[in-house]
């Protein structure tokens, strides 16, 4: 191996001290780590889309990357058993007078074994056939037992006329079924760590939230979303579904893909409590920003304020209320026909600017792992 690779990172006795690391030399990220007295050092770009391996932690002889736990051996760059095809890049290092050095000429260079791609993760293409309203509950109940859900109803009503009286093909999803876990705080990794689809969906085979995007992302035209007042904001259910639909806003922040284009979304809320504006424009908040466009007076709503403790009262209204639900088939109404705009005038942005809490972003690299890799992918 050529001298002109050898590179010195210190001194042992500091580099010592610290089972994992992430050294840098140049361009190339190296994880260097000290285990049962011996050095080992591998590649600090993760296979699967570069997370930072030297920032990781040790298990046995196993670097775990921080962001999806991908695991690789220290010295050999190996994948854990029955993954030793994902490998990646390993170093020689050698000691000299108290001082470490590393050949960035790789031992054995990275490979990738193959991966199916995710069912979620396939172009986004809309199938012919009449406009698709998907509606989506986000009241808490237990459905073993259920109970009379005012916002739930009016959603029943809304699908109900979309089908009826303007031919669209309707789904209800009751959040409330659902198995899924909260979000995990992938984006306060790293962007790149919050993954399409969700990191959560493809490592947990068991979560149920993929039902969620396949509808919004691959089938629906437009979404109808329920929601009760809880203490003057949305149901907890809601707000544990949009932290989950992080996933689909980074796309547009990391890499200008659209996932959500030409959707209308529409909302449907009621409780005992007011606060009607504020829950209303979080909700048409979040879904601008992941892409939806709404119809004129997008939400209906029905609240019987602070002080009127009487939800009996509450679900003899509703219930009774032909107005309330009349207004719940206008809604579905403009939302439908909304839909039908946007799939015949096929709108295509040709340029997005985003700002926010989020900056102005361009179109990321299509690989992040090999720009972590750096020179030592050449």
């Amino acid at each position: 191996m050529s001298e002109a690779r050898w590179y010195d990172l210190g001194p042992v006795e500091d580099l010592a001290r610290r089972p994992l690391q992430q050294i840098a030399v140049g361009r190339t990220k190296t994880a260097l780590s000290w285990k049962d007295g011996q050095f080992g050092a591998v590649s600090g770009a993760c296979n699967h889309v570069g997370g930072p391996l030297g920032e990781g932690k040790l298990e046995g002889d196993y670097v775990v990357c921080p962001w999806h736990h991908w695991k690789f051996h220290c010295r050999t760059g190996e994948g854990e058993p029955g993954f030793e095809d994902d490998r990646v890049p390993s170093y020689e290092v050698r000691e000299r007078n108290g001082r470490l050095y590393v050949n960035l000429e790789p031992a054995a260079r990275r490979n990738k074994k193959p991966h199916a791609h995710h069912p979620l993760d396939r172009p986004v293409e809309r199938a012919p056939g009449p406009v698709r309203v998907l509606g989506l509950s986000t009241t808490v109940m237990d459905p073993a037992y259920p109970r009379y859900s005012t916002s739930e109803a009016l959603l029943e009503t809304a699908l109900e006329g979309a089908a009826r009286e303007h031919g669209a093909e309707t789904k209800c999803i009751r959040l409330s079924h659902l198995k899924f876990r909260p979000c995990e705080g992938y984006y306060s990794k790293s962007a790149h760590a919050c993954t399409w689809p969700c990191s959560i969906t493809q490592m947990d085979p068991t979560d149920e939230l993929e039902e969620v995007y396949e509808g919004l992302v691959h089938w629906a035209d437009a979404v109808l979303v329920s929601t009760p007042i809880r203490w003057g904001s949305a149901s907890s259910l809601y707000y544990k579904m949009v932290e989950r639909m992080n996933c689909v806003q980074n796309q547009v922040t990391l890499r200008n893909r659209i996932l959500l284009r030409n959707k209308v979304a529409a909302f449907i809320i009621t409780g005992g409590q007011d606060n009607v504006q504020a829950v209303a424009g979080q909700m048409m908040g979040f879904f601008a920003e992941v892409g939806c466009v709404f119809p004129q007076f997008p939400y209906i709503a029905h609240s019987r304020g602070w002080t009127a403790e009487d939800m009996e009262r509450n679900v003899a209204f509703v219930q009774g209320s032909q107005a309330l639900h009349e207004a719940a088939r206008e809604l579905a109404g403009r939302a439908v026909d909304m839909a039908k705009i946007l799939l015949a005038t096929a709108y295509e942005p040709e340029h997005i600017a985003r700002a926010g809490r989020k900056g102005c972003q361009g179109t990321a690299p299509e690989s992040p792992a090999m720009m972590a890799a750096g020179v030592e992918e050449g």
